[in-house]
């Protein structure tokens, strides 16, 4: 999976979300030359697009939708601390091309956040998810395990949406505390989320005081610092339906790494 799948297109002149903190807000507007270079550096988590991700090898898919403050269309977009330059329709419409392409391949679309979304724009979405997808979609009553079933595959029903159910993250910049945080996550909190889909995010980030104190860095070098521990974690992990199991790790910067593959390998452990 690619973790904030859209931010390789955000937008440089869009407002700043509504969901970030009125500090961030006032310094964006009071010296937006000098904030908004920032506020990118650390708002980018991919460079591939969609597409690219896709063909890489991404198969889950971390979408961020918003609607924008006093836009009085139903336009909708994806958003990390700013708006992206693309509409999700748009986005949908390629990911269905690649779908069609490669009526084997299976592909998880994971929503979530919703700045900004009315039940009207809810509505909206979930309409257009079913225009556009229409007899690709996996139906509500089957199981993630016979989703991927060659059954399925062969039916072209390739495609799941998920509205995301519960997410716990993890954020920091320690990356040692987050693997210890993966293991705890593991021991003592999935089994109280049995039979939903459930996400526990374990990225790097950053908060205001850090990005403040190092108005040189970015989220890719902090990222690819972290690479060769990434590495390690990944080859200890097992695939499989058990509590201990690993079913889904989501990265940034798809493409810069070995990630997809070391990820894909792991399945031969089973």
């Amino acid at each position: 999976g690619s973790h904030d799948t859209m931010t390789y297109c955000l937008d440089k002149r869009s407002a700043v979300s509504g969901n970030e903190s009125k500090v961030v807000k006032f310094l964006n507007k009071c010296m937006p030359c000098i904030v908004r270079p920032i506020i990118m550096k650390w708002s980018i988590t991919q460079v591939l697009t969609v597409t690219e991700q896709l063909e890489a090898g991404v198969r889950y898919l971390d979408f961020r939708i918003a609607h924008k403050a006093n836009d009085p269309s139903l336009n909708l977009y994806f958003v990390h601390m700013v708006y992206t330059t693309v509409t999700v329709q748009d986005t949908l419409w390629k990911v269905l091309r690649w779908l069609e392409a490669h009526p084997q391949e299976v592909v998880i679309l994971a929503c979530r956040n919703f700045d900004g979304l009315t039940r009207r724009l809810h509505n909206h979405l979930v309409a257009c998810i079913k225009e556009i997808f229409q007899c690709k979609l996996c139906p509500r009553n089957v199981s993630m395990r016979s989703f991927f079933s060659p059954f399925f595959k062969e039916r072209e029903l390739n495609l799941t949406v998920i509205y995301v159910d519960e997410q716990f993250w993890g954020n920091s910049r320690d990356t040692s505390f987050l693997f210890s945080l993966e293991e705890y996550l593991k021991r003592h909190f999935l089994i109280f989320v049995s039979g939903k889909f459930f996400v526990a995010g374990i990225n790097l980030t950053e908060n205001l005081g850090y990005i403040l104190l190092h108005p040189f860095g970015s989220l890719k070098k902090m990222t690819l610092r972290s690479l060769p521990c990434l590495k390690i974690w990944i080859k200890q992990q097992y695939p499989g339906t058990k509590k201990e199991c690993i079913n889904i790790i989501a990265g940034d910067f798809i493409g810069n790494n070995d990630f997809v593959k070391d990820v894909i390998e792991l399945n031969t452990k089973i």
